[in-house]
């Protein structure tokens, strides 16, 4: 890939999570494009293993269920083993799901069949936290410990959601508000031992987990999108490629080193717009 600017990244070893995903995929590419080893996690490890083969030999794919603190260990313990100790991660696990997700932006007590706010599972709610917070927690449990004596850099994907929660998908909304908050937290405990915490917060980009609700099976952009782009002062979608930039400025200690308990909007201007 054709990264914006080159930064030196040679002697990172870089532990990304959600790496089978759009976004995480093309972190570890630029990352590597830039010098460094790249562990690319993912419970989908097909996934994982096709952008590590597309990215060359500084690439390792690991499967890795992040819930699971002790395949956690184990996917540290091969990617030690095989790249070194880690001293850079990225916590992009996440996602949303649609048993904590309601049909309509507003309650309308006489709509019938609708999913409402009372119909939502628990079981949808706990996925979502346990998917994006419990995740970040875990995951960041088992590596830091290889960045305590040595210092080192962790970015969490964060969300619009953490700015102002969208509608329908009040799981989500949460739970990324809780990522940024740990963001803070982790910058706080973690800055005696020159370990950097800070967050990317998207806008909106068109992923394989929202393609649904933002086009329609023609092609066409759904009402959602209209509402999006109307409140994006860009007006567009974001490329991935518009949050490379950021991520690799972030990595770079000469470029950002004084910088940590962050998280950067790259979003068009929606968290700046106010509707009016």
């Amino acid at each position: 890939m054709k990264v914006p600017f080159r930064v030196d990244l040679s002697g990172k070893v870089v532990a990304i999570t959600g790496a089978g995903g759009v976004i995480c995929s093309e972190f570890a590419r630029a990352l590597a494009e830039c010098g460094a080893k790249v562990a690319l996690l993912d419970i989908n490890y097909d996934a994982a293993k096709k952008f590590a083969d597309e990215i060359g030999d500084n690439a390792l794919a690991v499967k890795c269920n992040c819930l699971d603190k002790a395949d956690i260990e184990r996917a540290k313990d091969e990617i030690n083993a095989k790249l070194g100790k880690v001293n850079f991660l990225i916590n992009g696990a996440g996602g949303n799901n649609s048993r904590a997700t309601t049909d309509n932006e507003y309650m309308t007590p006489d709509l019938e069949g609708a999913k409402d706010f009372f119909a939502l599972e628990e079981s949808g709610l706990k996925f979502v936290f346990d998917l994006n917070i419990t995740s970040a927690f875990l995951v960041t449990q088992v590596f830091a410990k290889d960045m305590v004596k040595t210092g080192g850099n962790i970015i969490n994907v964060s969300s619009m959601n953490a700015f102002s929660p969208l509608t329908k998908i009040p799981a989500y909304s949460a739970a990324k508000a809780g990522i940024s908050n740990f963001t803070q937290w982790l910058a706080v405990h973690f800055a005696p031992c020159r370990i950097r915490c800070n967050a990317i917060a998207p806008g909106f980009f068109v992923t394989n987990q929202n393609r649904g609700l933002l086009f329609n099976e023609d092609g066409t952009p759904t009402a959602r999108t209209g509402k999006i782009l109307n409140a994006t002062p860009m007006r567009k979608f974001g490329e991935i490629s518009d949050l490379i930039g950021c991520l690799l400025w972030l990595a770079d200690d000469s470029a950002s080193g004084f910088v940590t308990g962050t998280v950067i909007p790259v979003d068009g201007g929606f968290s700046a717009y106010s509707g009016v």
